[in-house]
């Protein structure tokens, strides 16, 4: 494959999933060790350099391809599972609120999302090495077994709790697909033809984004919120069963040969379960503090001091762990990758604040419903999909990242203060503008850090930049919703005796947020001061999101000055 060609790979793939390097993770290693075997051996070899590997085959490189019915229904299998997984992180916004009528509150609220995410971020990097060091086909199946398993329990989850854990385990798995299934086209598809089909997984990514917030409402309106969950199934199960019988491994994905206990290290458990466990400590002590315990209690301290003391115990296990941990501290010296890193942990941040609580400004401030909700969402989703798409071609031609970095943030700071303006009687060309104005101007950086840090690290380098790029991406979406559910419970706690003397505010948090006009009454001063009251609640949620996009902003001035061009750089992908 030309440098031309994996640039054009790079830049239009979903850097939110994936990118080259969990595909470099999962493959390269397997690829370069047979490479080294075989060309001591015989003629066949690679051309480590293009990424081609020549052989004595049919293929245009000398390999075994899929024939044209196998790779169409690979690449729609393939298609589907990113389908799934990012629908995951969509669908469930708008159906959020349907949600709490059927458990009766909001103190769980935040890790309804935040599940998923912790998930997804934590185990990215473990599942690259999974790839690396195992049978590709079947690990691909079994993370595809674990998001069902997932999506199985969420379905028929009795209460918050197990609803909950049913997001995580679904995390776990999607986290396996999303590396697995860029690692299979790599190996499916042809050189000459790997961007094309790459290009095809990316644009189910962005269907998702769009489908999803429709599809949530649509389900918690018409049939049941369960239904967001239960979709997972058929299609999935029909997408592992193409792969099983119609995906052949081929030859040369051969795992990396190594001793079990070398495997195990590679995973870094230690390092993955060790953060993992203390964004749960700081996820209870914002989900008590306030609400159901004293931010002095023993139980919220104490869940603080543990957040605090994890946070360290994983900076020492990556530094012991070195080039095997989830963060490779040599790269956090190259301020492109660094700056990517905090830059990305923010601004995402911002993202899914607005993604998750702009349904509850629709469904309670509006009175609309769940579906109206979903299509009322659409100028921001639409507008980021776009951006996203647009934003890599413009990298490309015009070199110079850092402009585009300060820009982006900058108008997702001003799109998040005018959506802090929305108020009872906001008119629709506010609440679609501002919204565009945000979308497009997250989209436009969202990718950025990840073809930035490809194109700085060299290319043995480019599979840990891009993981750790990438956990902090989908991290801080994990955080800071869990930041801003504490903050908004308790901003209403707060003003509801004064918008709504006459009403508990135990009792207003204990009713779905879609009832509460069933409840408290279409009309009248008591409906009217809770509507207010959740009104200021939301705005708590959008200040975190202007300050996350903010911050993010006067990150980017700290990266490469003069400011740094990627443009002819091998890689968007490969090394600088």
């Amino acid at each position: 494959m030309s440098r031309d060609d994996r640039a054009k790979m790079d830049t239009s793939r979903p850097t939110t999933l994936v990118s080259d390097a969990e595909l470099e993770k999962s493959t390269a290693p397997s690829i370069n060790d047979s490479i080294s075997r075989e060309k001591k051996n015989s003629t066949d070899g690679a051309d480590l350099e293009s990424g081609e590997v020549k052989n004595n085959g049919p293929g245009e490189d000398g390999l075994e391809y899929p024939k044209a019915f196998a790779m169409v229904m690979i690449v729609i299998a393939l298609s589907l599972s990113i389908f799934l997984v990012s629908l995951d992180m969509t669908i469930v916004a708008t159906a959020i609120p349907k949600i709490t009528d059927q458990f009766h509150g909001l103190d769980l609220v935040g890790w309804y999302g935040s599940a998923f995410f912790l998930t997804v971020g934590s185990f990215q990097s473990t599942w690259g090495k999974a790839y690396k060091y195992f049978p590709l086909k079947i690990t691909f199946l079994i993370a595809i077994f674990i998001f069902e398993l997932g999506s199985l329990i969420c379905g028929v989850a009795p209460n918050s709790t197990a609803l909950i854990v049913g997001r995580a385990i679904a995390g776990l798995g999607g986290a396996g697909i999303a590396s697995g299934a860029y690692t299979i086209i790599a190996f499916a598809a042809p050189p000459s033809q790997r961007a094309a089909y790459t290009g095809i997984l990316g644009a189910s990514y962005g269907v998702a984004s769009v489908v999803g917030p429709l599809l949530g409402g649509v389900f918690a309106d018409k049939l049941t919120w369960r239904w967001c969950f239960y979709i997972n199934l058929p299609i999935g199960g029909l997408a592992g069963a193409i792969i099983l019988f119609l995906f052949t491994t081929p030859k040369n994905a051969v795992p990396t040969p190594a001793t079990l206990k070398e495997k195990i290290l590679q995973m870094d458990f230690p390092g993955t379960f060790t953060i993992m466990a203390s964004l749960v400590c700081f996820f209870l002590a914002l989900q008590w503090g306030g609400q159901t315990k004293a931010w002095k209690s023993a139980d919220v301290i104490g869940t603080l001091i543990g957040f605090v003391l994890l946070l360290i115990l994983f900076i020492v296990i990556q530094y012991f762990q070195g080039e095997r941990g989830v963060i490779v501290g040599r790269l956090l010296k190259e301020r492109t990758v660094s700056v990517g890193m905090v830059y990305v942990f923010f601004l995402c941040g911002g993202w899914f604040l607005l993604l998750y609580y702009l349904p509850y400004y629709f469904q309670v401030v509006s009175g609309v419903s769940a579906s109206q909700s979903g299509v009322r969402n659409l100028p921001m989703i639409i507008g980021t999909t776009i951006a996203t798409i647009i934003s890599g071609g413009l990298i490309s031609a015009f070199g110079h990242f850092v402009p585009f970095m300060i820009i982006g943030a900058a108008g997702a700071t001003i799109g998040c203060g005018l959506l802090y303006t929305l108020g009872v009687d906001s008119t629709s060309a506010q609440w679609i503008g501002y919204q565009a104005l945000a979308g497009l101007s997250t989209g436009f950086v969202f990718q950025i850090p990840v073809i930035s840090a490809q194109a700085t690290v060299s290319q043995a380098d480019l599979s840990s930049a891009t993981a750790m790029v990438l956990f902090l991406q989908t991290i801080g979406g994990a955080f800071f919703i869990s930041i801003a559910e504490a903050a908004f419970a308790n901003r209403i706690l707060h003003v509801l005796p004064h918008y709504a003397p006459s009403v508990s505010p135990a009792q207003v948090l204990s009713v779905g947020v879609s009832e509460l006009r069933n409840v408290f009454g279409k009309e009248g001063e008591v409906i009217e001061g809770i509507i207010e009251s959740y009104l200021q609640g939301l705005k708590v949620t959008y200040a975190l999101a202007i300050t996350c996009c903010g911050i993010a902003m006067f990150v980017a001035f700290g990266s490469h000055w003069p400011w740094k061009n990627l443009k002819g750089k091998a890689s968007m992908g490969g090394a600088a």
